[in-house]
């Protein structure tokens, strides 16, 4: 059965960095674009950032264009976002996804991280 797990959260203060990571099991997600999205507390769940299938390509939401990169190691199954220059509204659930298709829609997410928690204090 296929899985994607995440890791990496934590409580960090503002100004300050986490890299998060997903490792996927149960298939080759070579093929699919991988992505991460986030929610808040009493907000919903928004797009962060995507890489294409091969790495060539990343797509970042403007909240975290600039202080965010989303990478992938597809011999190692695994997907990482390094997040540096944490502010506190960065606060929220960070999930992981897998999509053979456009991933920057939640609807066409093909499979979810069970999510990990990051909190920002000032």
């Amino acid at each position: 059965q296929e899985h994607l797990v995440d890791s990496g959260g934590g409580l960090v203060q503002a100004g300050g960095s986490l890299r998060l990571s997903c490792a996927a099991s149960g298939r080759t997600f070579s093929s699919y674009a991988m992505g991460w999205f986030r929610q808040a507390p009493g907000k919903e769940r928004e797009f962060v950032a995507a890489i294409s299938w091969s790495g060539s390509n990343t797509y970042y939401a403007d909240s975290v264009k600039g202080r965010f990169t989303i990478s992938r190691v597809n011999a190692k199954n695994t997907v990482y976002l390094q997040m540096n220059s944490l502010k506190l509204e960065d606060t929220a659930v960070y999930y992981c996804a897998a999509s053979l298709r456009s991933i920057a829609v939640q609807e066409n997410v093909d499979y979810w991280g069970n999510g990990t928690l990051v909190t920002v204090s000032s």
